[in-house]
């Protein structure tokens, strides 16, 4: 089967979850010996090692393919670096895309002289770069050989809708998280809208959890038999044993992600209030950026604990694992969160975690403190606990270890490919 895959970030560029979660869909689904053809803005040159680029268009797209030698050699990784067109508008973009659909012949080539880089990025010419991105999808579609279209979260749905369109191949949309998870109830409703019309276009649509699937057949009207829970898994499942050793004397508090609404940081530091307020000798450290931090920094200097709370900004690479290896206790009070894998990720450090209700991890991690995000007293006393009786950290070390093993990129790789079967199978 050969899967034409489209995303927005790819590890190591990365600017939280989406592109983890691809990295390792992606290596679970070369383990399986599938074909995958990975779409995605922009390469940066220092992705994992690949092999040789080639051209696949002399007029239009400008891509690479590279086939990686360990785990992804069925892997072929394309850069779409043309912007392709000037800025389209709502109707010349829809006049370009049923001229495209429609009349499925070559289209114009001469509206493709112009190349220029995507910024890969979530700035200020995110629309535009999403419809032009759409674009590249529907040429790409014609001129990669695929049995069906996989799209990750609303910036590639427009991609996957125009590949299909083009290609007359059957599509899945992979809801990493809606805008209700990054805005509550005060959506974009442009985002709302795109995210809405990908779902309805695919053929099928897989959740990365029930909270998620609730919020599709709620939210967006989309028919429960049409949606597939596939959860997130962890890259490795064994157990990271550091050696980097933490410079204070103090117990150690993380908070880890985007400092959001969606993320819960308020709660996260009225909690640490609670627990300082108990015992000094706590750090708390919120590791991350957003559009919240300078709340937060405000809030703690409020609080008069600026001297035991640490923000690092955004980690990467080595210093996100340093982070966990010195992490006595990991707290993840996301308001919404569709799935969260750094709790796993801080399980892999041997490192107990407190995880709200309201996330879909906690449909997979039972061997974790649960609480609903808003309860900070539930909060600060279950991190005084994890940090006060050992009996209790060390009963979440070794159960967390055990199910870790359960939570395989391979095992979601392979309920995948029989999504795609069934969906196959239905338009055959």
């Amino acid at each position: 089967m050969k899967v034409l895959m489209f995303g927005w970030e790819f590890p190591p560029h990365i600017s939280g979850g989406l592109g983890t979660a691809c990295y390792g869909l992606v290596k679970g689904m070369a383990h399986h010996n599938q074909d995958i053809i990975f779409v995605v803005p922009k390469l940066w040159g220092d992705e994992e090692p690949l092999a040789d680029f080639v051209n696949a268009s002399d007029v239009t797209i400008d891509y690479r393919e590279k086939r990686f030698k360990k785990f992804w050699k069925n892997l072929t990784y394309l850069e779409v670096s043309s912007f392709l067109v000037p800025y389209l508008g709502p109707d010349e973009f829809k006049k370009y895309t049923d001229y495209a659909i429609h009349d499925r012949t070559d289209v114009d080539e001469s509206v493709f002289s112009n190349k220029f880089e995507f910024s890969g990025k979530y700035g200020k010419d995110l629309m535009m770069e999403v419809s032009r991105y759409a674009l590249v999808a529907a040429h790409i579609s014609k001129n990669k050989e695929h049995d069906i279209i996989h799209a990750h979260d609303w910036l590639s749905f427009p991609a996957g809708i125009a590949a299909k369109e083009i290609s007359g191949k059957p599509m899945v949309a992979h809801v990493h998280a809606t805008e209700f998870d990054r805005s509550g109830e005060s959506v974009n409703q442009v985002v709302y809208d795109i995210e809405r019309a990908g779902m309805e276009a695919a053929d099928h649509v897989v959740a990365v959890s029930q909270l998620t699937k609730n919020i599709i057949i709620k939210k967006y009207g989309i028919p429960a038999e049409k949606v597939t829970v596939l959860h997130n898994a962890v890259l490795d499942a064994s157990i990271i044993k550091s050696s980097y050793q933490k410079k204070v004397p103090e117990k150690i508090v993380t908070f880890l992600g985007r400092i959001t609404f969606q993320k819960g940081p308020e709660y996260f530091v009225e909690a640490a209030k609670k627990v300082i307020e108990r015992d000094p000798n706590v750090r708390f450290v919120m590791a991350g950026n957003g559009d919240l931090l300078n709340r937060m920094i405000d809030r703690v200097a409020e609080l008069r604990m600026g001297t035991k709370f640490h923000f690092t900004g955004f980690l990467k690479g080595d210093d996100v694992d340093h982070m966990y290896a010195i992490s006595d206790v990991y707290v993840m009070p996301s308001v919404s969160e569709p799935f969260g894998i750094s709790p796993l990720e801080a399980v892999r450090h041997n490192t107990p975690v407190i995880i709200s209700k309201q996330s879909g991890v906690a449909e997979v991690l039972n061997n974790a403190i649960k609480i609903d995000f808003w309860d900070i007293d539930s909060m600060a006393d279950a991190i005084f606990a994890l940090l006060h009786y050992d009996g209790i950290s060390k009963m979440f070390k070794e159960l967390g270890t055990e199910e870790l093993k359960k939570l395989k990129w391979e095992h979601v790789a392979e309920k995948l490919i029989t999504v795609y079967r069934k969906t196959l199978s239905k338009k055959s």
